[in-house]
């Protein structure tokens, strides 16, 4: 079933056009992540921030790519192969200079989406130890804040009869 019926939310909702998306856009990037690879950690580390800790291990930093887009952010690793490692893939029988006994490190490269909610900011990554960690933080404008509505009434709206 790709296909789900918002329709009941407009009734008592409104603005819940981004929510269709939102799912939209979960199904569509589910069969990309249907391998659990690499493997992450998303953890609350204040009251508005946040971090993505991904393991890279094998993954230099100019191999990896971190890139946010509308409200996307899209973790990329590209690894390059090893000096004198002219197998890419652990299959292929010819194995170059390297002879593997064993090949159960990962080469293979992956893409990881997440959907940031509103108003989160993506404010740096650091690696460190084959772990990618990815900060944010949610920063909500003051428009965006909750703010008091005085009611008026009529008798302070009309202007009084002398």
């Amino acid at each position: 079933m790709n296909a789900f019926d918002f329709s009941p939310l407009f009734r008592s909702g409104v603005g819940f056009d981004r929510l269709a998306r939102l799912a939209e856009a979960t199904l569509r990037h589910s069969g990309e992540q249907a391998t659990s690879w690499p493997p992450y950690n998303i953890e609350k580390t204040g009251e508005d921030s946040y971090a993505i800790t991904l393991a890279v291990a094998g993954f230099p930093e100019n191999d990896l790519d971190v890139e946010v887009h509308d409200d996307l952010l899209v973790v990329r690793g590209n690894r390059s192969p090893l000096a004198g490692d002219t197998d890419a893939t652990p299959n292929d029988g010819d194995q170059g200079e390297r002879r593997y006994l064993h090949r159960g490190i990962a080469f293979r490269g992956f893409v990881r989406h997440f959907q940031l909610a509103d108003h989160m900011t993506v404010t740096g990554a650091h690696l460190e130890n084959g772990l990618l960690t990815i900060t944010l933080v949610r920063e909500v404008p003051e428009a965006s804040k909750p703010r008091h509505i005085a009611i008026a009434t009529a008798a302070k709206t009309l202007p009084s009869a002398a």
